[in-house]
């Protein structure tokens, strides 16, 4: 979007979370691999205090009830690293990190340098690995956090993301690339995976990766379980490149044979095929961007005046609310809360 989104083993904790609300920090992180900073959100368990803010809302989307700087509730949380879509912020899934917050996670969510709305370079940002490292070296941070790193749970990280964010997540659980495997996709499909012309442009230029790069390890062995919603670069993968993938990943798919984007088509693509005990779930009537937050009576009226995407108009019968709940829980339950 280019002109709106700038606009059970712990039930006592899981408990005072719900009740206690969501806390949020917004933090300038080092980035050792850019020199440079990335802002970072971070939810979590609400102890008490903080301002009651309505954090992300906008003409069109509708925003989430935060407590910053609130002091963090007493407990030891699982944490989620998130990763946004290409284009993306954290204001776009705070939904999600505010629900994981109030249900007893740590939740941290990278503006990543260079495919963030406000900081995007195409050609930049198609590099991959430099997001898995946002990541990481955002929960080396939070680790040594001394207001934060006495709560976590560091049995229990999971990594997760939201279309390109997807594939960060995998990553980090252990999926390599295949550079080769994935311009001849692309190649073949360029009339119908979404944004293939665009990544084999001159401009971007996926052809001229580095495939060393590309098709390097980027896994932390810190992560110990993985959900991808709708993620992309799916396409030109074999069994070599999901060995050491966490087996029990989980890849959400969002809408139905009509409606799911084929760039983030799991099935179509042979990924879900690979994994011998991978999970996966469709979530429909849905399609790619009812990830988004929940629209404003006039969001969609307001997209069309401004000639931007259409991502409030989910398809018939989608009740965004529901399919946020059913990622929430899908999320939740792999973290035991």
């Amino acid at each position: 979007m280019k002109h709106i989104i700038a606009a059970l083993a712990l039930s006592i904790t899981a408990s005072t979370a719900l009740a206690d609300g969501a806390g949020l920090r917004i933090v300038q992180i080092p980035m050792p691999h850019f020199d440079t900073e990335a802002r970072v959100a971070i939810w979590y368990p609400r102890g008490a205090g903080g301002t009651l803010t309505l954090y992300a809302d906008n003409p069109v989307f509708k925003g989430v009830e935060a407590y910053l700087d609130a002091d963090p509730g007493q407990g030891r949380f699982p944490v989620v690293l998130f990763s946004h879509g290409m284009g993306g912020t954290d204001h776009a899934q705070a939904w999600l990190g505010a629900g994981l917050a109030r249900r007893g996670a740590v939740v941290v969510m990278v503006n990543h340098p260079n495919s963030t709305w406000g900081d995007f370079d195409m050609a930049e940002g198609v590099r991959h690995w430099t997001r898995a490292a946002d990541l990481s070296s955002a929960l080396d941070w939070l680790q040594d956090d001394p207001d934060l790193a006495p709560q976590l749970d560091d049995t229990r990280i999971l990594a997760a993301g939201f279309s390109y964010g997807g594939w960060t997540a995998l990553s980090l659980g252990g999926m390599t690339g295949n550079l080769d495997g994935l311009v001849a996709a692309c190649t073949t499909h360029i009339e119908t995976v979404e944004a293939c012309d665009m990544l084999l442009s001159d401009d971007v230029g996926l052809q001229r990766q580095d495939a060393m790069l590309w098709n390097a390890s980027y896994a932390d062995a810190r992560v110990s379980s993985v959900v991808a919603i709708d993620p992309g670069f799916v396409w030109g993968l074999e069994r070599e490149n999901v060995v050491a993938l966490l087996p029990d990943a989980l890849l959400i798919g969002l809408g139905d044979r009509e409606t799911q984007m084929v760039a983030t088509d799991f099935a179509a693509s042979g990924l879900s095929a690979l994994l011998a005990q991978g999970q996966t779930r469709q979530l429909a009537p849905a399609f790619h961007f009812t990830a988004m937050p929940l629209c404003k009576p006039d969001g969609a009226t307001i997209l069309e005046a401004e000639h931007d995407d259409p991502v409030c108009t989910d398809p018939a019968g989608t009740d965004r609310a529901d399919v946020h709940g059913a990622i929430l829980d899908a999320i939740a339950g792999r973290l035991g809360l």
